[in-house]
């Protein structure tokens, strides 16, 4: 990125953030009072679409939001941006990542997303595309759309740097079986309206290759046309049933209106002209379809997406300018996914609330709780899981019964997750996971897992056949984290064993917590070679430890009294009545961790602040693994 672009990021970047702490947040305030009919409508009504019923609220304070886990979600990393080593990441070094779409077609997923050299809206700017049969293992990015370059003799216009993509769309599976990928060129700073260009449309063939680049859609209040643009008019094809497909989707207005917020159809394209920003939807069981977009609207259609209720701000869901997704779940009911604060830069955690007939939401629950350090600066880049997205209706079914979603992490990586149907947060019988009844390779039923690209979680087998959890860690500044939900209890018996099969840089960190995510009893395998164990405020040395050999821990807690606990280790007891760090009510959880605890960044970290890439952010360090095996935990609740 060169100089110029380098000091318009920072200086627009500063403009952003006084406007969100200073501008914004007042204004919608007033608005949502103001002039808000769901501040008294009647709840299922075009007054008030959904509401959240649940009234739990996040704790700002913490990465986990003092929420509970939907149980047994699963988050995988899929692109690990990388400026040095490009040959690890995209092939290009780009460190923006952004803006992720999903699809489920031919027996394997689709996810497409923009790519930046380090910033929001600063060209150059293009659309990757990476594709898995599994979800857990993902193709080498490859370019579908690259940086706009105009035709000879058509200039820059004037105020703008260059061109960008945006997307709020990613694809379309026709009627007649036919792939579309899709994304949108404009001009930056602001690729919107009059300083857009078109849509553009590609068709992904099954055999992994892509069909030509078309406009689909020229930006209705610009002069552009396919005399002063880079690619074709799609009417030009010679394949009918590209065209057709194309031509389906033009005609689907629920999918185009998607669109509206780059191009307001000032030609009259759309049937809805007070859509706004990133348009979901989803079908209430009383047939009336439910438009959700940033800033907590929403509106009711009853003529399947053809027109729609003026949307109004729905209260009770807390937002800010991160994208809300909302979709029936396998099971008949309904889920709505967000970023529950309301503050841009810091968009964690990413949570979802669940409802039966797509009207009263309650439960708000954790999808992703993890932050992990920003590694490279850039203009907009906020915190958090960003942005997500879920497979839109017609877009394709993965096998069995999981809401499949995708995100970016902190505008800079990009990553899915499978959350388990039913969706539940409670565990009503004892754990018993030896995991001989589980796939190697497969999914984990009933952990939340965390699996970056270079600290994966997977079901493995041993020589002897014998199954169990391995988590790896060769990523300096993240880490693998594995979470058994169980029984809340006051006391609490739980049994595991580990095994250290390599041990460098890291450390191996074991956690029961309670639903809030406190954390009272803590154990830590160090790299050198002792085991560790609070007793009270301090960490103790315990017990050493070696290496590729089982280690058996069991633990024994009661909650009373402020709360104690006694260790075993080879069922020796090394650690007896300790008390434990904090009082908590009730425990839930028991949580594996291939580093330290952490809770940077905080809603204090400065977001918009230029730093240097953190030090050897796109190198790996060396392996450490360990195994998990033989998980029994027995609480109850007195």
């Amino acid at each position: 990125m060169g100089n110029n672009h380098k000091k318009i990021g920072l200086f627009l970047g500063q403009k952003r953030a006084d406007f969100y702490r200073f501008s914004y947040g007042i204004t919608m305030f007033i608005l949502s009072i103001a002039l808000c009919p769901s501040a008294w409508g009647q709840t299922g009504s075009i007054d008030e679409p959904i509401r959240y019923t649940g009234g739990v609220t996040i704790d700002p304070t913490t990465h986990e939001a003092g929420l509970r886990y939907a149980i047994g979600v699963e988050n995988i990393q899929t692109l690990r941006a990388n400026r040095t080593h490009p040959e690890w990441s995209d092939g290009y070094g780009w460190t923006y990542s952004h803006a992720s779409n999903l699809a489920y077609w031919n027996g394997q997923f689709y996810q497409h997303y923009l790519s930046g050299e380090a910033d929001e809206h600063i060209s150059p700017v293009q659309t990757l595309l990476i594709t898995s049969k599994d979800g857990k293992e993902w193709s080498f990015p490859k370019v579908i759309f690259p940086p706009y370059k105009a035709p000879k003799g058509v200039e820059i216009p004037e105020g703008s740097t260059g061109y960008m993509m945006h997307q709020r769309m990613g694809f379309y599976v026709a009627p007649n079986g036919r792939l579309l990928t899709l994304g949108f060129y404009g001009h930056t700073e602001d690729p919107f309206r009059e300083n857009g260009i078109g849509r553009v449309v590609r068709e992904l063939y099954k055999d992994g290759t892509m069909g030509p680049i078309y406009f689909i859609r020229y930006d209705s209040e610009t002069p552009w046309n396919e005399t002063n643009t880079t690619y074709p008019f799609y009417k030009k094809s010679k394949d009918k049933g590209f065209l057709a497909a194309c031509d389906s989707l033009l005609n689907d207005k629920l999918q185009t209106l998607q669109w509206f917020e780059e191009d307001n159809g000032a030609d009259g394209f759309y049937s809805f002209n007070k859509s706004k920003q990133a348009f979901s939807w989803y079908k209430r069981k009383d047939g009336k379809t439910v438009g959700l977009w940033k800033h907590s609207f929403a509106a009711l259609s009853e003529d399947d997406g053809q027109t729609f209720s003026d949307p109004v701000k729905v209260n009770t869901l807390v937002m800010s300018g991160g994208k809300m997704w909302g979709q029936q779940t396998e099971d008949g009911h309904y889920a709505i996914s967000y970023n529950p604060i309301d503050n841009s830069e810091y968009r964690y955690p990413m949570a979802l609330v669940t409802s039966e007939e797509g009207i009263a939401y309650d439960h708000l629950l954790l999808v992703q709780a993890e932050v992990p350090p920003r590694r490279f600066f850039g203009r907009w880049k906020d915190f958090g899981p960003c942005y997500m997205r879920g497979i839109t209706a017609g877009n394709g079914n993965p096998p069995g019964d999981d809401m499949w979603m995708t995100y970016s992490m902190n505008k800079e990586d990009i990553w899915v997750c499978r959350i388990p149907v039913p969706i539940r947060y409670a565990v009503d019988k004892e754990v018993q996971d030896d995991f001989e009844n589980m796939s190697v390779g497969g999914n984990i039923a009933d952990w939340n897992t965390y699996s970056p690209k270079w600290a994966k979680i997977r079901l493995v087998a041993e020589k002897n056949g014998n199954k169990c959890l391995e988590m790896n860690d060769g990523d300096p500044y993240d880490y693998s984290r594995a979470i058994r939900v169980f029984q809340e209890g006051t006391e609490l018996k739980a049994r595991f064993r580990i095994k250290v099969q390599s041990r460098d840089t890291t450390q191996f960190d074991v956690d029961v917590t309670d639903r809030f995510g406190n954390r009272p009893v803590r154990i830590s395998m160090g790299k050198d070679g002792f085991i560790r164990a609070s007793n009270g405020s301090a960490m103790k040395p315990l017990i050493k430890y070696e290496v590729d050999q089982w280690v058996d821990f069991k633990i024994e807690m009661n909650t009373a009294n402020l709360g104690s606990y006694s260790l075993f280790v080879d069922d020796t007891v090394i650690l007896e009545n300790a008390p434990t760090v904090m009082a908590v009510k009730s425990v839930e959880r028991l949580s594996f961790r291939t580093g330290p605890f952490r809770n940077i960044p905080t809603r204090e970290t400065p977001n918009e602040d230029f730093h240097p890439p953190l030090k050897n952010a796109d190198g790996k360090q060396p392996l450490s693994s360990y195994l998990i095996d033989d998980v029994f935990i027995a609480s109850t609740k007195k």
